[in-house]
């Protein structure tokens, strides 16, 4: 097939040696398959601001770190140089949510390089070694879909407890490859303790989850695991392992506003003395 002209770069820099097919075309992304020596992996091909269906919301970007105070006065302004960071911290975003959370254990594809605007990451492949199918082109038994949505629940915490929510998540971006579901497409994911609206798109997520495999397990929708999962969270007992029950009581105390408030700038401090850990280990 033509060589993408973005993908050029990468062919000519030796970090892919020929492209195969192009895999799909997203509301963010193209995503080629491509081949690095004996290996086949993915090329994710971020499209232009004025080219996506998915804009940049506010809520997903609130709190995104910049280079230095010089973008982000930039991309307050809008100008130029401005739109051009907040595509760089765009697509940025997906590249670090990514290394986190393999760090983590999480089933999302292993991220191999960042070039010229392109993720090389890992083709998350069924069974026989084809490309896997996406979870909405699929169809289970009540048992399966169970099973399914445990699984990813599990990821949602395991995400979580990495200081991370995917904030899109839904059955058109989580694989299934052969040894089960894979989350995909991260560029929105957002800080979980640095954004106001983390709770809302955490408790939205496992909400699109238990929707969608409600389909095949009707019991699934009445759960409420999102705010389960994000009230252990908030109270600092949420594990990678911790139970859950899929229910939850509302409490009917008053809020102490300053004690939630002083919760949060905690959770700001031990997030980024965290991140800190993590860049000098690297």
């Amino acid at each position: 097939m033509k060589i993408p002209k973005r993908l050029q770069p990468l062919l000519e820099d030796g970090l892919i040696d020929d492209v195969i097919r192009q895999l799909m075309s997203g509301k963010e992304a193209m995503v080629f398959v491509v081949r690095c020596g004996e290996e086949v992996r993915c090329a994710k091909v971020y499209k232009e601001a004025n080219k996506r269906a998915f804009r940049q919301s506010v809520d997903y970007t609130e709190n995104r770190k910049v280079k230095n105070s010089r973008q982000a006065r930039a991309m307050a302004k809008g100008t130029r140089f401005g739109r051009e960071a907040q595509e760089e911290a765009w697509q940025n975003a997906e590249v670090d949510a990514l290394y986190r959370l393999a760090r983590a254990g999480v089933r999302v594809p292993k991220p191999y390089n960042f070039h010229a605007g392109v993720l090389l990451m890992e083709l998350v492949a069924d069974a026989d070694g084809n490309a896997a199918p996406r979870l909405n082109d699929l169809t289970f038994t009540p048992e399966e879909a169970r099973t399914h949505f445990q699984t990813l629940l599990r990821q949602v915490v395991l995400m979580l407890c990495a200081g991370i929510i995917h904030g899109d998540l839904s059955e058109y971006n989580i694989l299934v490859g052969e040894e089960g579901p894979v989350i995909i497409d991260l560029p929105q994911a957002v800080d979980a303790a640095g954004n106001n609206h983390a709770r809302d798109m955490l408790e939205r997520d496992v909400a699109n989850l238990a929707g969608y495999f409600g389909r095949f397990a009707p019991e699934l929708p009445a759960t409420r695991y999102g705010k389960e999962i994000w009230a252990l969270y908030e109270h600092g007992d949420l594990q990678a392992d911790t139970p859950l029950t899929g229910h939850f009581a509302e409490s009917t105390k008053p809020v102490d506003l300053h004690s939630v408030i002083r919760e949060i700038d905690d959770a700001r401090v031990e997030e980024r003395e965290r991140q800190l850990r993590l860049r000098e280990a690297d």
